[in-house]
């Protein structure tokens, strides 16, 4: 596939202290890259370089092949973006903030601006001031003045920060639209790791300003096998009968009342009938798969 962002050894230090390590991405045209990290790990940073608002102290950034370089700027009406917080002019209304934005970038198509009021759910409070909108509508007027321009790149830093479930909800689809129904290349930020792995086709899993692990996530839902979860009184003794009853070895003990059995060879009736037999209360078992959050833990805590 085609990349669209191509960012080659990228660091970035303040006062002599490195805040961006040698960082690599490759983000694919017509994806939805996550980009997942706890706060501070240089997200935030690492999108305000390519989008030249900060400038590198060591690396290369190309977008849509070209080099970004200091004085660039002539690419950037191929993004749309929200950085943090989206800032508006509070006391005047949704679309006359739009206007503005269609005047100062000089594009020519004010009269998508109804359209994408509609495609972000704000229809009909377009003539609402902008300082009567709650946080989550703010938001997805953020989102409706980054694609007013039709854009080929979305880069949204940490967009469902502050939202409630409806909120959430409503820009995870809104971002499954834009990429499906628009073909538009999206960088998102999060540190909510269920909302990336629900919209994510790439992660890239950063922490203490380092890339950790780059991965596509249909490779991590393959690599992560199924496993049966047992709730039990005493995971110290179960583990015992589970070795020396059933020949189980590939399980793991995670505290005093689960273990994780991921030899697939055994049955879940077989290994209950055998708990029971020995006096151990099973109180719950389920066949489970691991997720996203269990593989991000593990690599910030470095396999621990």
């Amino acid at each position: 596939m085609e990349t669209v962002i191509q960012i080659n050894h990228l660091s970035k230090a303040y006062k002599g202290i490195e805040i961006v390590s040698d960082v690599t991405m490759h983000i694919e045209k017509g994806e939805i890259y996550g980009f997942l990290g706890p706060n501070g790990a240089g997200k935030t940073t690492i999108m305000k370089m390519i989008l030249n608002l900060v400038k590198p102290t060591s690396g290369e950034i190309v977008v849509l092949n070209q080099p970004v370089t200091q004085t660039s700027f002539q690419y950037l009406q191929h993004i749309g973006s929200i950085i943090e917080y989206p800032v508006f002019y509070d006391r005047i209304t949704a679309l006359e903030n739009l206007k503005y934005h269609c005047e100062y970038t000089q594009y020519h198509g004010e009269d998508r601006i109804l359209e994408v009021l509609e495609t972000v759910g704000l229809q009909g409070v377009g003539n609402k001031k902008v300082h009567e909108f709650s946080l989550g509508m703010k938001q997805r007027l953020g989102i409706a003045r980054a694609i007013l321009t039709k854009p080929q790149i979305l880069i949204l830093d940490e967009p469902i920060n502050g939202l409630d479930p409806v909120g959430i909800k409503d820009i995870r689809m809104l971002l499954l639209e834009l990429k499906n129904d628009y073909g538009m290349t999206i960088l998102v930020s999060s540190h909510i790791v269920s909302e990336i792995e629900s919209i994510a086709d790439t992660i890239g899993i950063i922490n203490h300003g380092q890339l950790i692990k780059e991965v596509k996530m249909s490779e991590i839902r393959s690599e992560n096998a199924q496993y049966l979860e047992i709730k039990v009184t005493d995971s110290k003794k179960a583990s015992l009968v589970l070795e020396r009853k059933l020949n189980i070895h590939d399980y793991e003990a995670i505290d005093p009342e689960t273990i994780r059995v991921y030899q697939q060879d055994v049955s879940q009736s077989v290994i209950n009938k055998e708990l029971v037999l020995n006096d151990i209360l099973v109180n719950r078992i389920e066949t489970r798969q691991s997720n996203l959050e269990e593989y991000f833990l593990k690599l910030i805590h470095g396999g621990e």
